[in-house]
């Protein structure tokens, strides 16, 4: 059982910049293929940024690409969301995910299926 906890949420103005870490209880977290999805109220849970296993491939979601940056250390069992230029359509509850299978081509891992494990979720709230 793997447990994640995300921290660094909060309030930013649009413009703004926030960083999210999530902190994994296990020592096999290289093994793991790690995302992050948020969800806005009344909206289905939507993929944001993944990361493979060894870091080496990360994918963005359209909405966020050249803004976030996703990264992960691999040492210290965390993985983390760079969030610049921030919006107000970017107010949402996020969350990491750990999945135990790796990347394939066919994107499975934007999906919420292909991950196991979930964050308890941190709010982010951007202010127009």
């Amino acid at each position: 059982q793997v447990q994640l906890v995300e921290s660094g949420g909060g309030l930013v103005q649009a413009g703004g910049s926030l960083r999210l870490s999530c902190a994994a209880s296990e020592q096999t977290f290289s093994t793991y293929s790690m995302g992050w999805f948020r969800q806005a109220p009344g909206k289905e849970r939507e993929f944001v940024a993944g990361i493979a296993r060894s870091g080496g491939n990360t994918a963005y979601a359209d909405s966020v690409m050249g803004r976030f940056t996703v990264s992960r250390d691999n040492a210290k069992n965390t993985l983390y969301l760079q969030m610049n230029s921030l919006k107000p359509e970017d107010t949402a509850v996020y969350y990491c995910a750990a999945g135990p299978l790796p990347w394939t081509s066919d994107s499975h891992y934007t999906r919420p299926y292909f991950y196991r494990y979930w964050g308890q979720g941190t709010q982010i709230t951007v202010s127009s």
